[in-house]
């Protein structure tokens, strides 16, 4: 790593950031299908939720008993594990024949992100140059949400307006997965090889005790914002369909997107600021987003909730990149994998739970009135932010 800004970014940072971003893309390739899924296996509102806590889930187990792994085999062998379980996911989404295949997909899709959120975005981390300060976060705190809107929009253009809809929007992410896997064999490793790779699969949450201190309100912002995240995966196309009047697969995709790309402005926008700052100002900005959103979704109006969406997505980077730049600025390499386990793990129980819930209360609620439960969450982190901000990151102000 270099501390100049011109420096050559190493080819490790290039596999690792495009690893993390195609393995995410992947996970959001059948979300634009689910309404024809939904169609064509009679599927209810409960079971596409059941399919989201499946993948959450999954992906939370593979955090906490594969988190800590790639500090002792090596980042590339984890890395290229989580992309070829991305791509065998693929392959069983090809053949979805009901709920059960769908489910079976989501965990393989699941357990993939769950092991790429740890050793990949380590794996960027420790390839990224020291300026500028932001890139590192940002990469690792919004290259799951990129991808994540590269695989929901090119599967919905897919469905739109080629054949074979429910096979094709898989064979670009296959290829661009085998791609992957052979720059991440072409890269340097990190993290050499040594003793207690049996003993990290035990699980363990791993912070360095700086760390521990800023956590509580860190974990009520990734709580937050990856729940209502949790939101436009398990309901997105049925709110396209259902609420805002379009049966369009790429009007699906466009407004599962719409929260998920624009996270990858938060971190650079915000950037100059402190963890401190940052992370005050998203959680604000966070509220007002929400409430437009359930505001716009109640009179039924498409372009006003797509623009709060997006205003929110932007909110969400200055809060993920802010918080995650905080608590790593404590943690040494060999420390980096566990607190990225830590981060998601968080993350993906903020995203399972919240679904999990919503799903019974979908069957007899409006998509609006769950939408309001996660602004009063929202409104909650605030809340706890404000107060709390202060004094649990106090020591940012001391480096």
């Amino acid at each position: 790593m270099s501390s100049s800004s011109t420096s050559p970014i190493p080819p490790g940072f290039w596999a690792a950031s495009l690893s993390l971003i195609a393995i995410f893309a992947a996970s959001a390739t059948p979300i634009p299908l689910y309404a024809i899924y939904r169609a064509a296996e009679g599927l209810s509102y409960f079971e596409l939720s059941l399919t989201a806590v499946f993948y959450f889930v999954s992906a939370i187990t593979a955090l906490l008993v594969f988190g800590r792994l790639s500090n002792h085999i090596g980042r590339r062998p984890v890395v290229l594990l989580a992309v070829v379980l991305a791509m065998l996911a693929c392959v069983v989404f090809v053949n979805v024949s009901g709920v059960v295949s769908l489910i079976a997909g989501r965990v393989l899709q699941g357990l993939s992100c769950g092991l790429a959120s740890s050793a990949a975005a380590a794996y960027v981390t420790d390839n990224a140059p020291l300026r500028p300060a932001w890139l590192a976060s940002t990469v690792t705190s919004t290259g799951t949400m990129v991808g994540l809107t590269i695989g929901a929009i090119s599967s919905g253009m897919l469905i739109e307006y080629a054949p074979y809809r429910t096979v094709v929007p898989y064979l670009p992410i296959l290829v661009g997965l085998g791609g992957c896997a052979v720059l991440v064999l072409a890269s340097r490793e990190t993290s050499p090889r040594h003793a207690g790779a049996l003993a990290s699969l035990k699980p363990q949450f791993a912070m360095p005790a700086a760390s521990w201190k800023l956590f509580p309100v860190a974990g009520c912002l990734f709580v937050t914002t990856w729940a209502l995240g949790g939101f436009f995966q398990a309901f997105g196309p049925s709110l396209a369909a259902d609420q805002l009047g379009s049966s369009s697969a790429l009007v699906a995709a466009i407004v599962f997107s719409s929260y998920m790309a624009p996270s990858a402005l938060g971190g650079p926008l915000t950037g100059a600021l402190s963890p401190v700052a940052a992370q005050r100002i998203g959680a604000v900005a966070f509220v007002v987003c929400v409430g437009a959103l359930l505001v716009s979704l109640s009179v039924g109006v498409i372009a006003a909730f797509l623009i709060a969406s997006a205003c929110a997505g932007v909110a969400q980077g200055a809060i993920l990149s802010g918080t995650i730049r905080g608590l790593l600025a404590n943690a040494a390499p060999q420390e980096r994998a566990g607190v990225f386990a830590v981060i998601f793990t968080t993350c993906y129980c903020g995203a399972a739970v919240p679904s999990l819930v919503t799903g019974q209360f979908a069957q007899w609620l409006s998509l609006a009135q769950v939408l309001s439960g996660y602004w009063a969450l929202s409104i909650l982190a605030c809340v706890v932010t404000l107060i709390a901000a202060r004094h649990s990151l106090a020591s940012e102000h001391m480096a």
